[in-house]
Formats: structure tokens, C-alpha cells, sequence
């Protein structure tokens, strides 16, 4: 059966931006103005498609990545409504990895805010093109010429004006549009539906013609056929301006900035617009890569004749149909039934039944394919990151970055009944999230579940309560501490036995050093003259892993060390891997022990808005948690403080900051990496073992 639209018709777009902006707002208008609802939902009533979760309704908050189908002017578009919130990043990353453009929404008061600024570094890493969307245009203080300004600042972008707004705050009625400089007037009547196309204010024709200018320069720099018109005094078409403007786009060489206000349902049809205007198909991307069996670089083409190849970026529990697992098609076509390879795993899976997924809603489907993203049932050995291919034509493609837990709490069942559903609740929440770690601590017998922050953690027991009836003791949250080292040391690690038959010998020299900031553990072979056998080098950098995988002062594990080994020696007969992996394992412990050993903590980039009279028991509080002030701002009344300050004093912030300000200020909060402790806190750790 063919397909419905062709694939230079279809978009694959994200929804992303810093929490509160507005992002299932517009998502739910468009949803709206598309036909996929006929009732708007509301994030504050708890009444949005988007945001199914009980916890999403309860807290107005977007938590998991939901994903949606709609139609607009012959044009399919799948959309993913991601969070805003950084405990919940790997949503955010794992969308980016699989989409073709984003829609970056900002609020017109805020600004790039900071998890802005990580979605859109995000977004770099994966190469997507953006569009624009400042919301919140009706708001006190929205400010669009601001923002822009932020966006060139903060995020080292350039983005082109292609509106501008009619009307300022509680009086925006509609938008200019540059490039037929025409404007767009809504009223209240009809939500939005109907909007009527006049000329532009004569108020406003001026500074419309001036933008104009603005954009028709900005374009010339990139586009040369542009660039000829505009000197030669030549009239630019719309049709020729939008082609440019979707190749500098499409190019990430320029952002196309939009306006309106979502909730008041103002410019969301232009901005849908926008989307098949300027966003990618997925035969404007370029081949997805991976590589073969062999290691070799293979492409795959966004074609429905060439081998199939997809992405597994997502697993979820539906309680009516067990597993469903997100896919993006790259390449060939999928059919209800096949049997497909698991290349990351080695093993076929078999399609059991394949839907298009409207937010917790299921529409079935029989086949599909190049570019498509749909959900399959049945899979049963899938997880997030894995390859799925024709069995014929194996390839691997690149997987994603998945974030490393910073904060973890021990949680214990009250009954020995709710220990078993403790068991399946964890491990089914830890196959959907992977940035959601479960283990085990010998020492205390205490399950321990690490998370993104208190609200992660929070979010994951409250569904056990919920979904798996778990009723279960929470502990207090404790911060995933590191180690390092504070300078250069050797080490010897032997390992001999005798044993009457073969025995086991092994023996290393290793250097520890302390290495660069985010490298983890750096392992390099400096051994010459055959003094250690090559097939022995990989079994000593494994003990030397799983040593620093527990640490040396209290157990936590090291990162940021250079380890090199330099010499050793072996036994013809007794040598064996397992000796030169123990020897690995306490040589880099001497070492370690003597090289300085140094606790890492993590930092949170911190941004507090409060009023002008509070700003000063909220600094004072702030230098009482270790704070470091990095700059105060003043905005539209309010002062915004920006900080970087230790997890560990950032627990129960939310009450705190309440009770200062008298519930007036809000703040936001992301991981920035980690730091050294100081001496007297390092010695509490220590004697706690905590």
C-alpha cells in the first residue's frame, strides 16, 4: 500500500524550551487548529492531550515526551511535546536524537532562560534546524526585540525577525508579516480560527519597512541571489525569499523568529506555516550513518526502497497493550509481522502490531515507513538506543547520550508482599528512563534509586505508589559524589599465587594522574620491550575500571584520572587474564591512595526571580549554602540571581525560598558539572561513608 503523503511532505518536529514557556500550550492549540481536537485542552486545568500523566495534571507540568500526528495544508506533521524541566533531560535528548526540526518556544518576559540554553545546546550536538516562537506576547513586560537580542548573546545564534507584533502586552491583537508585509489580526471570537489579512497599520509601516530591510540584508549575507536583487535595486519576491530562507535554515545558518501568544490563541497558523516552510523532510537530512558488523561506515538514505534501518529512542508501559517501543524509520519499510534484527543485541525480534501514538492514545496501523515515527507492540528484548534493521543488510546506528544520575535516595517496601511489586515497578520505570538507576548497597541491604534531581525521584515513587500499589519508606536524598586525584603518583599492583597446579601470576606498574574535567577515566599503554603481553593490557584496564568504580576514600567512584601503565612483568606459565585483572585492580589503589585523593560534588547553575524587597534575604540564604553570586540583574521590577551552588544544600530549596519571599519568587535549576569539596565537608563524608 503506498503511502498517504509523500515523505518530502512530512516533518518530524519537536516542541522544547525552558519550563513554563508555554510549549504544550502551543502544542495543544495547534493540535486544536488541525483538527486532531475539537476541544482545547488546558496545561493549568489539567485538561491538555500532551500532558496524560496524573502527575502532569496535577502539577501543570510536562514530564515524559509525548508524541502526536496532525495534518496542515497537505502536509503531515509528527510532533513531540517534550518537558521543560532539567530532571527530566534525557526526554528532551532522546526526542532531539530522532527529530528533524525544532521549535524552540521562549517566553517574551523571560527570555533564554537556562534550560533555553541546554535544549539549544542539545540541538547543536544533534545538528537540528530551529524555528523561533516568542510566546507570551499579551504578557506584562513581554519584550521580543529583548529576547532576540538573548538569543544572539546567549545562545550565539542568529536569528531573522520574520514578525513583528501589533500592539504591546494586554493590547496584542496580531503580527506583521515581513516577508509579505502584510498583517494578521486576531479577534477573540472563534478561539483563534479565523483571523483576518489587512494591510499594515500605517503607525507601524514605517518600522515594518525598516525590518524589512533588517531581513532582506540578513538574507543577502547568505543567499547570493538575493544578494544580486537587493544591490540591483530588484524586487524580491515571497516565494523567492521563503526559499532562501528555508536553505539558511535548513543550513543552521540562520533561526526564523516568530511571535504570538498561544494561550490568548494568537499566531499559531503562521507558525504552522512556518513549520512546512522552513523545517526539514526527512529527505532534506542528510543519510542517517552507522556502521556495519565489520565496523565499516555505511548510509542509509531516507528512501522506502532502500534496506530497513530504525531507532529505538523510547520504551513505554501501556497498561491496556504491555510494551510499546517508539521508533524513528530511517530507511526501507516496516509491516505488521516482520521479523527484524537487533543489531546493537544480536537478536530478531518479531513486529507484533505496529500504532501511531496521539499523546496515550492509540490509532492502529498496518505498515510504514521512510521518516516515519510510530510505536511498536511486542518487542521484547528492545531498549532505548538500539538498532533495528533488515536481517540482510545489518547496521548499527549511532546511539544517544544518556545522562549520568546525580542525586539517589534508599527506598524500602513496608510488607514482604510489596517487596516483589517493588521489584517489577523499579525495573519497568528503569527500562523507560534510562537516566534512572537502581542498585543495590551490600553494606546497609538498602535498595538505592538514583534520579536527575528531587523532582525525578519524587515523580518515580509517587507512580510506584500509583501504578504498582508499592507502598514503600523513602529515605532522605543524598548527592552522587566523585572522586579524583589532586596529583601524579605510582603504583605497583602484584598478584601471586601457588596453589600445587598452575598458579596465577600477575604484575603491573601503573602512573595516576589527575586528567582533564568531564574525560571520566583515561586508560594508556606505555609498556615497551614486551615486558607485559599485549592479550594482557585490556584485562589490566579492566581491574583498573572496576577499581575506580568504588573509589578509594568512601566508595564512590573516581573520574577525571589519567591512568598509565609503564611496566610489569609476566610468567610464561602462570600468567593468566584474571591475574593481570586483579594486579590491574590493587595497582591503581596504591596509586590512587598516594596520588592526593580529592571528593567532587555537583554544582546546579541556579536562577532565582524575586522581587526587589526580598533580593536580600534571598542572597543572604544563598551564601549560607556555599552559593557563588555570579551576577543580579534588574528586569521589569524584579531582580534576577543567578548562582552556581552545591546539590547538597539545594534539598528542600523549594520550601525555603517560599517562606523567604513569602511565596513571591521562583527559581530554576540544572546540573553544571562537578567541583572540588572543601576540606571540612570532605571529612564529614568521609567518617559517614555517605
Amino acid at each position: 500500500m503506498p503511502r498517504s503523503v509523500p515523505i518530502h511532505k512530512a516533518r518530524n518536529i519537536g516542541i522544547a524550551a525552558h519550563i513554563d514557556a508555554g510549549k504544550t500550550t502551543t502544542t495543544e492549540r495547534i493540535l486544536y487548529y488541525t483538527g486532531i481536537s475539537h476541544k482545547m485542552g488546558e496545561v493549568d486545568e489539567g485538561s491538555a492531550v500532551m500532558d496524560w500523566m496524573e502527575q502532569e495534571q496535577e502539577r501543570g507540568i510536562t514530564i515524559t515526551s509525548a508524541a502526536t500526528t496532525c495534518l496542515w495544508k497537505g502536509y503531515r506533521v509528527n510532533i513531540i511535546d517534550t518537558p521543560g524541566h532539567v530532571d527530566f533531560t534525557i526526554e528532551v535528548e532522546r526526542c532531539l536524537r530522532v527529530l528533524d526540526g525544532v521549535i524552540a518556544v521562549f517566553c517574551a518576559v523571560g527570555g533564554v532562560e537556562p534550560q533555553s540554553e541546554t535544549v539549544w545546546r542539545q540541538a547543536d550536538r544533534y545538528g537540528v534546524p530551529r524555528i523561533a516562537f516568542i510566546n507570551k506576547m499579551d504578557r506584562v513586560g513581554a519584550d521580543m526585540d529583548r529576547c532576540v537580542e538573548m538569543m544572539r548573546a546567549r545562545l550565539m545564534a542568529e536569528p531573522i525577525v520574520l514578525q513583528m507584533p501589533i500592539g504591546h502586552e494586554g493590547d496584542f491583537v496580531g503580527v506583521v508579516d515581513l516577508i509579505s508585509m502584510r498583517a494578521l489580526l486576531y479577534d477573540d471570537v472563534n478561539l483563534g480560527v479565523d483571523f483576518k489579512e489587512a494591510d499594515i497599520p500605517p503607525w507601524l509601516r514605517k518600522e515594518a519597512e525598516g525590518r524589512r530591510v533588517e531581513l532582506l540584508e540578513s538574507m543577502a549575507d547568505v543567499e547570493e541571489s538575493i544578494m544580486e536583487r537587493y544591490i540591483d535595486g530588484k524586487p524580491i519576491s515571497s516565494d523567492q525569499l521563503i526559499r532562501a530562507i528555508r536553505k539558511a535554515t535548513l543550513s543552521l545558518e540562520r533561526i526564523p523568529v516568530l511571535c504570538g501568544a498561544a494561550f490568548k490563541n494568537k499566531g499559531v497558523q503562521p507558525l504552522l506555516d512556518a513549520v512546512v516552510r522552513y523545517l526539514p523532510s526527512p529527505a532534506d537530512i542528510p543519510p542517517v550513518s552507522g556502521m556495519d558488523l565489520k565496523g565499516k561506515n555505511a548510509l542509509q538514505p531516507a528512501d522506502d526502497s532502500a534496506p530497513f534501518s530504525a531507532l529505538a529512542f523510547k520504551l513505554m508501559i501501556d497498561p491496556y497493550v504491555g510494551h510499546l517501543t517508539f521508533l524513528r524509520i530511517y530507511s526501507g519499510q516496516l509491516n505488521t509481522g516482520d521479523t527484524v534484527l537487533n543489531a546493537t543485541k544480536g537478536t530478531r525480534e518479531k513486529i507484533g502490531r505496529l500504532v501511531k501514538m496521539h499523546a496515550n492514545k492509540r490509532e492502529e496501523i498496518r505498515e510504514v515507513y521512510a521518516g516515519d515515527i510510530v510505536a511498536a507492540i511486542g518487542l521484547r528484548n528492545t531498549t532505548t538506543g538500539d538498532t533495528l534493521c533488515e536481517p540482510s543488510s545489518p547496521i548499527i546506528l549511532e546511539s544517544m547520550a544518556i545522562p549520568k544520575p546525580v542525586m539517589s535516595v534508599a527506598i524500602e517496601p513496608k510488607t514482604k508482599d510489596d517487596q516483589e511489586k517493588l521489584g517489577t515497578g523499579l525495573s519497568k520505570v528503569a527500562m523507560e528512563d534510562p537516566s534512572f538507576k537502581v542498585s543495590f548497597d551490600d553494606e546497609t541491604g538498602q535498595t538505592l534509586i538514583s534520579g536527575m534531581g528531587e523532582l525525578h525521584l519524587e515523580i518515580i515513587v509517587d507512580r510506584l505508589l500509583r501504578e504498582f500499589k508499592v507502598d514503600a519508606v523513602v529515605g532522605k536524598p543524598y548527592v552522587a559524589y566523585r572522586e579524583t586525584v589532586s596529583s601524579k603518583s605510582e603504583g605497583e599492583g602484584r598478584f601471586v599465587r601457588q596453589s600445587g597446579g598452575r598458579g596465577q601470576y600477575g604484575h603491573v606498574k601503573l602512573r595516576v594522574e589527575p586528567g582533564e574535567r568531564g574525560q571520566g577515566v583515561v586508560f594508556e599503554n606505555k609498556v615497551v620491550g614486551g615486558a607485559i603481553p599485549k592479550e594482557y593490557i585490556r584485562s589490566v584496564e579492566r581491574g583498573v575500571r572496576e577499581a575506580a568504580a568504588s573509589g578509594v576514600l568512601a566508595g564512590y567512584s573516581m573520574v577525571d584520572v589519567k591512568v598509565t601503565i609503564f611496566d610489569g612483568s609476566y610468567h610464561e606459565v602462570d600468567s593468566s587474564e584474571r591475574a593481570f585483572h586483579i594486579a590491574g585492580s590493587i595497582g591503581f589503589k596504591s596509586a590512587a591512595k598516594k596520588a592526593g585523593p580529592l571528593f567532587l560534588e555537583p554544582f546546579m547553575a541556579l536562577d532565582i526571580v524575586a522581587p526587589e524587597g526580598f533580593i536580600g534575604d534571598v542572597i543572604s540564604d544563598l551564601n549560607g549554602r556555599r552559593a557563588r553570586i555570579r551576577g543580579v540583574d534588574s528586569q521589569n521590577g524584579v531582580r534576577i540571581v543567578n548562582a552556581r551552588v552545591p546539590l547538597a544544600e539545594m534539598f528542600g530549596y523549594a520550601t525555603d525560598l517560599r517562606s523567604i519571599t513569602q511565596g513571591r519568587a521562583t527559581y530554576t535549576m540544572q546540573f553544571s558539572g562537578y567541583e572540588l569539596v572543601p576540606q571540612s565537608i570532605a571529612r564529614t563524608i568521609q567518617e559517614k561513608g555517605v
